[in-house]
């Protein structure tokens, strides 16, 4: 079971959890002008080749940008005393993969051995798993991360993992799959220089942010090479990941070894851990606002009435009761206040009155008294939920 949740972590996930016949469109992929003449296959037979790929080493590059459709934090950073100094600490530097276009080179030998490294410029960070061991290099400050003893993989005792890579993201979606769900195969294309099949995920249900998922799938060897998520709202995809380049030969052992530079600060994990225990000051939050969003700390700490799950399959809404009135943005820090208006909007019902925080994929209604409806759902459909639940 352990070399199953390694595995899972990583580049060589080893299965798609199984997603019945009927729930699936039968329609034959039918090659395009310019795209590559392959035989026509079915999505359930597709699927079929995506769980049964055993790839278990690859190299190569690929690219991650996302677009969320947020406002820009602007100086909402330095406002919450986020400009402190560089770290080369996994949980904090692959934040930086949630927005924006990034370029990653990869390698992968099983489940015991993978590298990241994420390239900005000149400027490089790479994790490196091996084993037992976790390195963390960020080239910009010449800081070093490790943990020992991580079996599970970069940082999983803080519940942190690698970045979805198209055959992650991939599996994620087809565990969804069900009824709410159609899932065809929609021609064919070449991505990184392989040939693949388009599988094309679409919810049948109205109301969902996501207008589609389509993951590129390598004729050959069944192995996810490119995952694209949009919405609804058009414009950029939310998240568009693929290979531009790689290889399925085992690379060299050499890609798994690291030592630390001369004169690179190293911190141990277990070392950095026992410094948040005793309440470190790094990345502290200003008074007030320390459990996040004022109020729903309460509601995550679980002393409200908890959760409640309305709705199924991509209209999925989860709905919270802090137990206090929301609270009021005028009276929060001058950079947070200006953040959280320029993506709120204010609605009303016959709940009541409240605030919707949107984004391209998830959305977030707050009433005024303190109830809270988030789902990758349109706003129209929070609106519904808040007030079917009064």
């Amino acid at each position: 079971m352990a070399e199953t949740r390694k595995a899972s972590r990583f580049i060589v996930p080893v299965a798609v959890a199984g997603v019945a016949a009927a729930t699936i469109g039968l329609v034959p992929a039918l090659a395009a002008s310019g795209d590559p003449d392959l035989p026509e296959i079915t999505a359930q037979q597709l699927i079929e080749k995506i769980a049964a790929s055993d790839t278990q080493t690859l190299s190569g590059t690929f690219k991650i940008s996302t677009d969320l459709g947020l406002p820009s934090l602007g100086g909402l950073t330095s406002g919450l005393g986020g400009g402190g100094s560089a770290s080369a600490d996994p949980t904090e530097k692959l934040t930086a993969l949630v927005a924006g276009s990034h370029t990653l080179r990869i390698a992968a030998d099983g489940p015991e051995r993978q590298k990241l490294t994420l390239i900005d410029g000149s400027d490089e960070y790479t994790l490196i798993h091996n084993g037992e061991d976790v390195w963390g290099y960020d080239s910009t400050s010449n800081e070093v991360f490790h943990e020992k003893g991580a079996g599970a993989g970069p940082g999983a005792e803080k519940g942190e993992e690698l970045p979805g890579t198209p055959k992650q993201l991939a599996d994620e979606v087809l565990k969804a799959a069900g009824d709410t769900t159609s899932i065809t195969v929609d021609g064919t294309a070449k991505v990184a220089g392989r040939n693949a099949y388009q599988l094309v995920v679409k919810p049948k249900q109205t109301g969902s942010t996501v207008e589609s998922v389509k993951i590129a799938v390598d004729a050959a060897t069944g192995t996810p090479l490119k995952f694209t998520l949009s919405s609804v709202e058009g414009g950029k995809p939310v998240v568009d990941a693929g290979f531009t380049k790689v290889d399925f030969a085992k690379p060299a052992a050499s890609e798994f070894t690291f030592t630390a530079p001369k004169g690179a600060k190293v911190t141990e994990g277990a070392a950095e851990k026992a410094a948040e225990e005793a309440g470190g000051e790094h990345g502290k939050l200003p008074e007030g606002f320390e459990g996040g969003f004022p109020g729903l700390g309460k509601a995550f700490g679980g002393s409200g009435e908890g959760m409640n799950v309305i709705g199924e399959g991509w209209t999925t809404i989860a709905k919270l009761d802090t137990g206090a009135p929301a609270p009021k943005t005028d009276e929060a820090p001058k950079e947070i206040q200006g953040f959280l208006d320029s993506f709120g909007d204010k609605v009303t019902g016959k709940f009541g009155s409240g605030t919707v925080f949107k984004t391209k994929l998830v959305n977030a209604l707050l009433t005024d008294d303190g109830k809270v409806y988030v789902g990758a759902v349109t706003r129209d459909a929070l609106v519904d939920a808040a007030n079917a639940g009064k």
